[in-house]
């Protein structure tokens, strides 16, 4: 069987880039064995505003245009809902960071995103004293559905294969590549924080970060909103709510951990003052690198050898942006950014 291009992962990184040869009438087939959790037990934020600091994303408006139209296309192909734009607000802690937010607003590539407007607290199940702010042009993706959707909607159409990916078995020639009874003229790795076992890329600066988020159920909470605090907390419908997230640098694991539980609970418990229960908790290796900035590029002897990695905590946001990058790049010799460009770690 001949294709243009083999993939291996099927995360936001390798969807982003199936979507970029779907648009290209290139033809494909994926292999992707579901080890990687960060992309099904993420967030799925997607919003211009790092919140911590009251920063702008880099390449926030480029990004966030193509990944709003990139979902939608998405939504329509599958007959599925994904995108739920959901209004985001920032609790303030003090009147300084108040006076931080309004400061920032007046920023040109922030104003756009942080409304000028203080928010009162009207819910009795939230303590927030001095109030939100309001982060617009913001919401959430499902995550979780799109790569179940996703992964599906391959079979139908005999394009994946879910099995560990054999990299001894892949025999690279100058023109093309084959693996198995696949012959394809590139490949593209997009295999998240599993690029660790990849003998092509694996001296990349990936270190990883595990995050780990809960499931809670607050019947008296009646929140509409995305709220970003010490923690976040997401509505999922049903008096339901996500809660994350952890970030640990040593365990590697998709195992959950009875730490990181009571570390999002506490400071869960400095913002909800009603009741609540937890019913569920989710972790995974998220893909970081060093910079974060992703890791987009060829290898550098074998030049049909492609890397799609690195996307970090906002995979929603800049998926479909680095993936269109590496498809101009292979297939119109397009330079790629030289923040993404695997390049920029040579010595």
């Amino acid at each position: 069987m001949k294709v243009d291009y083999i993939i291996v992962g099927c995360g936001l990184a390798g969807i982003s880039f199936c979507e970029a040869l779907i648009a290209n009438n290139k033809s494909f087939m994926v292999y992707n064995n579901n080890s990687q959790q960060s992309s099904t037990v993420a967030g799925g934020l997607y919003n211009p505003v790092t919140l911590k600091r009251f920063t702008s994303v880099w390449k926030s408006k480029e990004q966030l245009k193509l990944a709003l139209s990139f979902y939608r296309n998405i939504e329509e192909r599958l007959n599925i809902k994904l995108d739920y734009q959901t209004t985001v607000y920032r609790r303030f802690t003090s009147l300084e960071e108040q006076n931080d937010w309004f400061s920032a607003s007046d920023k040109p590539n922030l104003n756009d995103y942080l409304s000028l407007k203080i928010h009162k607290n009207f819910n009795s199940s939230l303590d927030a004293d001095f109030g939100f702010g309001e982060v617009l042009q913001s919401g959430r993706i499902d995550t979780k559905l799109l790569i179940e959707e996703y992964k599906s909607y391959l079979k139908t159409n005999n394009q994946i294969t879910e099995e560990d990916f054999d990299y001894a078995r892949l025999d690279i020639k100058e023109k093309n590549i084959s693996y198995k009874s696949i012959e394809a003229k590139h490949i593209v790795f997009a295999e998240g924080y599993g690029l660790k076992g990849n003998p092509f890329f694996k001296n990349l600066p990936l270190y990883g970060s595990k995050g780990e988020l809960l499931t809670i159920y607050a019947p008296k909470l009646k929140m509409d909103f995305v709220l970003k605090s010490s923690v976040f907390i997401i509505p999922l419908g049903e008096d339901l709510y996500r809660i994350g997230a952890t970030y640990e640098r040593e365990d590697k694991t998709n195992r959950i951990t009875a730490k990181a539980r009571e570390e999002l609970l506490e400071k869960l418990k400095t913002v909800l003052v009603c009741d609540f229960e937890v019913v569920d908790q989710v972790a995974g290796i998220r893909p970081t690198v060093k910079d974060r900035k992703p890791l987009i590029g060829s290898h550098p002897e074998q030049k049909n050898i492609y890397v799609l990695n690195g996307l970090g905590t906002r995979g929603v946001m800049i998926g479909p942006y680095v993936a269109n990058q590496l498809y101009h790049y292979i297939e119109n010799d397009t330079p790629l950014d030289n923040e993404i460009d695997i390049n920029r770690f040579e010595d």
